[in-house]
């Protein structure tokens, strides 16, 4: 009977602490303020929207006139992934044709009573 309630306890202590691991943050791309978003205009040269974002995540060799700059941020094991994505697209004398605004795909967090 101890040998088998020694066990159980081993097993039970093994599985609390399995949920116990510290899970790292996990970033990728280019994270892109608003405020620099809101800079790239149309017109804008190539040189103009590397300065101002940083080299695109995705820069297609073979479609040279799109730039895709992509962002996703993972933290801890509980929460939901942020991710975004901005494309610039740019025309044949290299300026900027149109672009694609990111859609931030976190949803906002909700207060529980056990959270305060």
């Amino acid at each position: 009977m101890r040998l088998y309630a020694s066990l159980f306890a081993v097993l039970l202590t093994a599985g609390a602490l399995s949920g116990c691991v510290h899970r790292i943050d996990i970033q990728q791309g280019n994270f892109l303020d608003t405020e620099d978003i809101d800079r790239v205009t149309v017109g804008m040269t190539r040189v103009q929207v590397r300065s101002l974002l940083g080299t695109p995540m995705v820069a297609d060799p073979f479609i040279s006139t799109r730039w895709d700059y992509m962002y996703y941020l993972k933290r801890g094991r509980w929460a939901d992934a942020q991710r975004r994505h901005f494309i610039v697209y740019f025309d044949a004398t290299d300026k900027v044709e149109r672009i694609e605004r990111p859609v931030d795909t976190t949803k906002p967090a909700v207060k529980t009573a056990a959270a305060n």
